[in-house]
């Protein structure tokens, strides 16, 4: 099969594009930047951005699937940068699809679009939009939801969203190497009780969700035209699993604290001052982390399992071992 993948530069992109290779696909990928590494690969490599309508229409052209994984994630930024590349993107992609009659469409998505910076123990797909979001991320990953849902069934086309939350492990170019560095500059402070309850997703999990909807994706289908949520399938202390990596790493556990609520205001309060003064860079806190790091957040994935027959194939005692062996060979020794 000829498949689009969007996204293969980034971390679940390149781990899906791997697998995809591996079972013997061809991948056309769309890119701002070179990527020498994918084309030696033999991916065709299409340059051009999301925003970019005539570029996406001619990376549809001739594939029989979508992998949309492509996505402005971070928590900073201007609403502009947040739309044009996470809604009008998506937009470019479903019009691509339907204008050269690909069949299926799969969108990676976030729990991020559901959040609204409260305790959310163990929400089905039940669970609604905020009314009012805490960053421009989650906004826009809502709305581009919507894109897709109701892409599906038109002009042929079968469309479905997947939210895996906190995607880890070896490669991850975000969320640990962030960690470590910051607990390594003596800035890194537990937010909330301490015993908050969130999900996470390996990498590995992350990717076969992928292939799982895409194999059972067609019209009428159950998940056609629904979001589902995806995780390893059982919630870890959060805090806990970070003192676990610190531990594997060589570092001692996180030993300051502050509560969610002050953490929440600093946010507040420095969001205010990035954007009032035009500040360059992220603020050290703010509001999303805050909640984020201080609230439990876990969700049920029995919809995944019965739809599409998603199972994590990893363990997370087996996902440790593979993570910790990765970046205590590739971060930095502690001084």
């Amino acid at each position: 099969m000829k498949i689009l993948v969007t996204g293969v530069g980034g971390f679940l992109g390149g781990a899906l594009a791997h697998r995809l290779l591996a079972q013997g696909h061809q991948l056309r990928t769309l890119s701002r930047r070179p990527l020498p590494d994918w084309e030696s690969l033999g991916v065709e490599v299409q340059r051009g951005a999301l925003e970019d309508r005539h570029a996406v229409l001619q990376a549809c052209q001739g594939v029989e699937q979508v992998f949309h994984v492509a996505a402005k994630a971070g928590v900073w930024g201007t609403f502009a940068e947040y739309w044009e590349s996470n809604v009008e993107g998506t937009k470019n992609i479903v019009e691509g699809c339907q204008t050269h009659g690909v069949t299926r469409l799969i969108h990676t998505s976030s729990p991020s679009s559901t959040f609204d910076g409260k305790d959310c123990l163990g929400a089905d797909e039940s669970k609604p939009y905020p009314e009012n979001f805490l960053n421009y991320y989650s906004e826009t990953k809502a709305a581009a939801e919507q894109v897709v849902k109701a892409a599906n069934g038109r002009e042929g086309l079968s469309t479905v969203s997947l939210r895996p939350h906190l995607i880890w492990g070896p490669g991850d170019p975000h969320i640990l190497p962030r960690v470590v560095k910051m607990a390594d500059q003596g800035r890194l402070r537990k937010i909330g009780p301490g015993d908050n309850l969130v999900d996470i997703t390996y990498v590995d999990n992350a990717v076969e969700a992928h292939l799982c909807a895409a194999h059972n994706l067609a019209p009428g289908s159950p998940q056609a035209g629904k979001a589902y949520f995806i995780s390893n399938g059982s919630p870890v202390r959060l805090w806990e699993w970070v003192d676990q990596v610190l531990r594997g790493l060589g570092r001692p556990p996180v030993s300051g604290q502050v509560s969610t609520a002050k953490a929440r205001l600093a946010g507040g309060i420095l969001e205010w001052v990035y954007r009032t003064l035009r500040l360059h860079g992220e603020p050290p806190m703010t509001r999303f982390v805050a909640c984020q790091m201080g609230t439990s957040h876990y969700y049920d994935i029995s919809a995944a399992e019965r739809d599409f027959g998603y199972r994590p194939v990893v363990s997370f005692e087996e996902a440790m071992q593979r993570t910790l062996a990765h970046f205590s060979e590739v971060l930095p020794a502690r001084t």
